[in-house]
């Protein structure tokens, strides 16, 4: 197979699932993260997704490698937790940095090869909690609330020069990113949202201890991939994490958060 993809966030969690994934379909994988380490057989190449040099440098390389790129997959992401009110405005441009503007940077460099091929797939990996906010987690659920518009509007413009977009939505899975999630440190004293904030990230660490193995997603991401019409929205975990997308559709809005609290440890 000749077709190119870039991966984000390939070192670790769903990102390496997706590179190891696909490597085996046969597609010519670059993984990029800040890393740029392979778990074997595909191209690892060095990328920060916060950084518009390093995007530029390595879609760069990529190009004149290759000459094309067909998929792009944006894994590349991290979680913050702590109270909005004592989250530092610093701490929150960074979430949104790598999650939200890193992809965006990822794509813009990708769509121009992308329309003169005529040809191309977008996979932003969005979240459930893009859906259903986590509390004490405002700012990645907002990153994630951010993709699922940019990536509904971007399927809307690039539809003409056959690009297609598809937002894979995961609900808990179990990757070392509950470990690498940073904690917002309250100020000295002030305790108000301390036991508030231990229970839900307490809840949210085991729920993801018990969630999904991240190929799970990696195969979704290979159906969209290679599927003639791939959907706009797919979600991917327990049935009881993705039911919440549909509840939160139909039912009244009181009722759907009275249910929704207890399962998210408020």
């Amino acid at each position: 197979m000749d077709d190119v993809i870039l991966i984000t966030g390939a070192s670790a969690g769903i990102g390496r699932a997706c590179a190891d994934r696909m490597h085996a379909r046969g597609w010519k994988v670059i993984g990029a993260s800040r890393r740029g380490t392979s778990s074997g057989g595909w191209v690892p190449m060095v990328m920060d997704v916060d950084s518009d040099s390093s995007v530029a440098s390595g879609m760069s390389d990529l190009l004149s490698e290759h000459n094309r790129l067909d998929a792009v997959v944006a894994c590349a992401g991290w979680g913050l937790a702590g109270a909005v009110e004592q989250t530092p405005i610093a701490d929150a441009r960074e979430q949104l940095e790598t999650n939200f503007w890193g992809a965006v940077r990822v794509v813009q460099h990708a769509l121009p090869v992308m329309r003169r091929q005529r040809h191309g797939r977008i996979v932003l990996i969005s979240s459930i909690g893009g859906i259903v906010a986590i509390p004490f987690q405002a700012f990645y659920s907002a990153s994630k609330f951010a993709m699922e518009g940019y990536g509904e509007a971007l399927a809307y413009e690039v539809a003409p020069f056959n690009v297609q977009v598809t937002l894979v939505e995961p609900g808990n899975v179990r990757t070392d990113f509950t470990e690498r999630r940073r904690d917002v440190d309250a100020p000295a004293g002030d305790d108000s949202y301390t036991r508030a904030v231990t229970k839900a990230i307490d809840v949210m660490a085991a729920d993801e201890a018990n969630g999904v193995p991240p190929d799970r997603v990696a195969a979704v991401v290979q159906k969209v991939l290679e599927a003639s019409s791939p959907p706009r929205r797919i979600s991917v975990g327990k049935f009881d994490e993705r039911i919440g997308i549909m509840a939160k559709r139909l039912m009244p809005y009181r009722l759907f958060e009275r249910a929704a609290k207890g399962s998210l440890g408020v």
